[in-house]
């Protein structure tokens, strides 16, 4: 674990890890794979969700490191949806088809959103307070929060292939941004930056396979 999180290089005097960097390059791939609905990006995302665990770790950001375990089981069920598809969720190539969200599942899953957000962040405000000697000062708990419970969406809403997906992930490139800056990252900023240009560029191709599909 030292040999990863040792400083690797510099960049615009930001010190850069060799952990960093491999996160960087395997998460890049998952999204470029899942921007062109490939299947294979549920194998990158495997791989990148154990290195942004390490990686959480190190910096100190629990919300977000505790949230690997669980996108590896949601990355593991939308890898089943997408190869098994149910009676008439098919495309041409038998794989599940993308979809679109009723606008009720919408309004639903966001009041879902804003108030896990709100709990989880208190929770993560405290946990300094309550075992100091465990958890150093959570950095950012309600950024960290609001980050964590949108990833969770997107990721479900990716499992089941639905285009909203890439709206959720556009909305989560953003507030990474700002969560990495407030923990002193400057290298992982500048990622989260191309991911969001891959958002973009994800959400744009998944409308054009989805009029494809009719």
């Amino acid at each position: 674990m030292e040999a990863l999180t040792n400083i690797f290089f510099n960049i615009a005097g930001a010190q850069v890890s060799l952990l960093e960097l491999i996160c960087t390059m395997s998460g890049l791939v998952c999204v470029f794979l899942a921007g062109r609905a490939k299947v294979a990006n549920f194998w990158v995302g495997y791989v990148y969700n154990i290195l942004l665990f390490l990686l959480f770790l190190d910096k100190h950001l629990y919300s977000s490191m505790l949230l690997q375990p669980i996108s590896f089981v949601i990355n593991f069920l939308g890898h089943w949806r997408w190869t098994h598809p149910k009676e008439g969720e098919a495309n041409g190539e038998q794989r599940l088809k993308i979809t679109t969200m009723p606008r009720k599942e919408c309004i639903i899953g966001i009041a879902v959103i804003v108030v896990c957000a709100l709990g989880w962040g208190a929770v993560l405000g405290n946990l300094g307070r309550l075992w100091p000697g465990t958890f150093p000062p959570a950095e950012s708990p309600y950024l960290d929060a609001f980050t964590t419970i949108m990833i969770f969406g997107a990721q479900y809403l990716s499992a089941q292939k639905h285009i909203e997906c890439w709206i959720v992930w556009i909305i989560v490139d953003v507030a990474q941004i700002a969560l990495y800056l407030s923990a002193g990252l400057i290298f992982m900023p500048a990622v989260s930056a191309i991911y969001l240009i891959l958002a973009v560029m994800g959400l744009k191709e998944w409308r054009k396979q989805l009029k494809n599909q009719f």
